[in-house]
């Protein structure tokens, strides 16, 4: 048994540990608890009861409002790990910027970086998106399609990425990619970045964008972009999606082919 005076002694610092980490506790019961315990008593997947919400809310054929929508609903409703509306404008204008005709996705999760990138696209590109999870992908499919964009402008690929990439070219068509958004597992950077170069699928000055560097983080994939000498690498500080007292950012990375 711990005597009260331990206890009592130990109380200031669990405090101290409880304010300072407060933000990350409310992400953990907001984006875990909540989610897990409303999957269980509605038997509906959350991904699936966004959409049902884009569906009463949302003006079909808008992607601005599509994406205004998907916001309300995770500031107000349930926390989805999307790239939200703050880091969501560093895209924008990076892709503004580069006008890509081919930009690959990974992870596209419920659509809402597939609709933010498709809204920006130049005349005559293409958008290949990439989802590892059929029922993520069937959400996702809805959201794509519901925000105005057929098949010649978006390509949804259901698969793990690392079977995917290799595969690009001859089953899909993609030559090289001028644009490359990442949100997927972030444990999976690394292996794909690596993947893209080996198959030969960036092009020359190529931008790869990387959500989520800081915040759970992608240590590895970011070492590895600033010293592997094929990369002019910067980090876009922001917050994370929808928790404004969380830092996070997003890389990017400028193909150089120096290797």
């Amino acid at each position: 048994m711990v005597s009260p005076a331990i206890a009592l002694a130990f109380l200031p610092f669990l405090i101290t540990l409880l304010i300072r980490y407060r933000h990350y506790l409310v992400l953990l019961y907001r984006a875990v608890l909540v989610a897990w315990l409303r999957d269980r008593l509605t038997g509906i997947p959350r991904e699936q009861r966004a959409f049902q919400y884009l569906l009463a809310h949302a003006i079909p054929g808008d992607p601005h409002h599509i994406l205004q929508t998907f916001d309300q609903w995770c500031y107000h409703c349930e926390h989805l790990s999307c790239v939200g509306p703050a880091k969501g404008r560093i895209v924008e204008r990076l892709l503004l910027e580069r006008a890509p005709l081919r930009v690959l996705e990974l992870g596209t999760y419920c659509g809402y970086g597939t609709v933010l990138l498709a809204q920006g696209l130049p005349p005559g590109a293409r958008l290949y998106t990439v989802e590892g999870d059929p029922q993520h992908a069937a959400v996702a499919e809805k959201v794509i399609r519901l925000a105005g964009f057929d098949e010649h402008v978006v390509e949804l690929i259901v698969g793990p990425s690392e079977e995917v990439i290799p595969q690009l070219r001859e089953k899909h068509g993609m030559m090289k990619a001028d644009f490359v958004f990442m949100d997927h597992w972030k444990r999976c950077y690394l292996r794909d970045l690596r993947l893209l170069e080996s198959h030969q699928l960036l092009a020359e000055g190529a931008t790869i964008l990387a959500d989520n560097v800081l915040f759970p983080g992608a240590p590895h994939f970011l070492q590895y972009a600033k010293t592997c000498g094929r990369y002019r690498c910067k980090v876009h500080r922001a917050s994370l999606e929808y928790f404004r007292a969380i830092p996070d950012g997003i890389a990017e990375l400028r193909y150089t082919s120096a290797r």
